[in-house]
């Protein structure tokens, strides 16, 4: 049956399955899904059951990522693949990453449910480890190690609350580092029409627009330092006047101020980047009556434009040698990390834009803040593209606030656009 007239997202499938999924994850105060763990694989369970009830094909890679397809008519076409990650920060929300996944998973079983068959296959997609900030510090493991891209070494990298490698946990949870290592790809970028990923905005920019849906035109790459040391010297701070003064916590005071008043600079020239010092901290041993010897900080530069991120690269060395040399301290970089920029399909962007005007939903075109799974299949060569819900109360924290109604108006837009694509 290909009648198109009541072609809808299962209405129920979001709502149930986010109540089990709070239940299964909620640390006391927000969720907790840990990526290449026990709770993420909970979460991976939890939903290829509903997707196998809805009578969905349903297969895991050497990874752990969960493929769940309504199968198309003609299977050697190359499918569309919707989706995003079930991992989350520590005591984040219930709806970042979740939300795609679940979209997606409604989308595949109200087409399923009603007699629908599309030409080629539609794959949800539960993609693992995700969330680098919180659990491995690399970007999107588990769709880079689906696509053959993750680099080798990133399987020696230990997780930032245990310190046993990636490789270790995703062994740990019965999936395959070896295959990893060797760059086995489970999706051949040839084989894949298009990627669409659902997410919350991570922001306050649809909401304040009073918009239910962003069309992401690019998600931002990064240059990180996520254990930089100030080291200076100890003293006493009653008895050490100023001009004998190593004070490790001033320099790096000093440091977030004028690397922020570049930043504003670079805003007034035109460029479009952030810049955040994610941790600034004296070091545990410093106390009271103390000159702190040693801060630590975690600094985090991003923009779609490379050059931006470059140029104020290019300021914090500039101004890490004159503070140093003023102050008589020594600053510790340490390793650098990051990701690539990438702009998003423009066909797949007015695509979009096309479903939901046929749907009246409202939205408007923005650029993403975070970092998603789709960069890791656009720089695959896979025409991709981002869908944000407005969100109140930002994301990262348990406040995260998704009213249905908007999620269900995506999901609307979300299945037209599939419709078009795939029937």
């Amino acid at each position: 049956m290909n009648d198109r007239s009541n072609l809808l997202p299962d209405p129920a499938l979001a709502p149930d399955l986010f109540a089990a999924l709070h239940a299964m994850s909620f640390d006391g105060t927000g969720i907790t899904r840990e990526a290449y763990g026990p709770k993420e694989t909970a979460a991976h369970a939890l939903v290829r059951a509903r997707a196998e009830a809805a009578g969905l094909l349903t297969e895991t890679d050497h990874a752990g990522n969960l493929y769940m397809t309504l199968a198309g008519q003609d299977r050697d076409l190359p499918r569309i693949i919707l989706g995003s990650h079930l991992d989350s920060v520590r005591s984040g929300g219930n709806f970042d990453g979740a939300a795609g996944v679940l979209a997606g998973l409604a989308v595949a079983t109200g087409l399923a449910r009603s007699g629908f068959r599309p030409a080629r296959d539609i794959t949800v997609m539960a993609i693992r480890s995700e969330e680098a900030g919180s659990w491995f510090p690399v970007s999107y493991v588990g769709s880079r190690a689906a696509l053959g891209t993750l680099p080798p070494e990133a399987l020696d990298v230990p997780r930032l609350d245990d310190g046993v490698t990636l490789a270790e946990h995703m062994r740990g949870e019965g999936f395959d580092p070896a295959a990893v290592r060797a760059g086995r790809r489970a999706l051949d970028p040839a084989r894949v029409a298009a990627f669409a990923e659902l997410h919350i905005e991570q922001g306050p920019r649809l909401d304040e627009a009073e918009v239910p849906l962003g069309i992401v035109t690019g998600i931002p790459g990064s240059r990180r330092y996520r254990a930089g040391r100030v080291i200076g010297e100890y003293n006493h701070s009653g008895a050490t006047p100023r001009r004998l003064r190593h004070d490790a916590g001033l320099a790096l005071a000093e440091l977030a101020y004028r690397l922020d008043a570049a930043w504003a600079e670079m805003e007034a020239a035109g460029h479009t980047l952030v810049c955040t010092f994610c941790v600034l901290a004296t070091a545990p041993e410093a106390g009271f009556t103390m000159i702190p010897g040693e801060a630590h900080f975690q600094l985090d530069m991003r923009s779609e434009r490379r050059e931006s991120v470059d140029v104020l690269h290019e300021t914090l060395l500039r101004l890490v040698a004159e503070i140093a040399a003023s102050r008589g301290v020594r600053f510790d970089l340490g390793a650098e990390t990051g990701s690539a920029a990438s702009l998003l399909d423009a066909a797949l962007q007015a695509e979009m834009a096309a479903a939901a005007q046929a749907s009246g939903v409202r939205f408007q075109h923005l650029s993403s803040g975070g970092g998603h799974d789709a960069a890791a299949f656009a720089q695959a060569g896979i025409s991709s593209c981002l869908l944000f819900v407005r969100n109140q109360h930002g994301s990262h924290n348990a406040r995260e606030a998704m009213r249905m109604e908007d999620f269900d108006a995506a999901c609307r837009v979300l299945i037209r656009w599939v419709v078009s694509r795939a029937g």
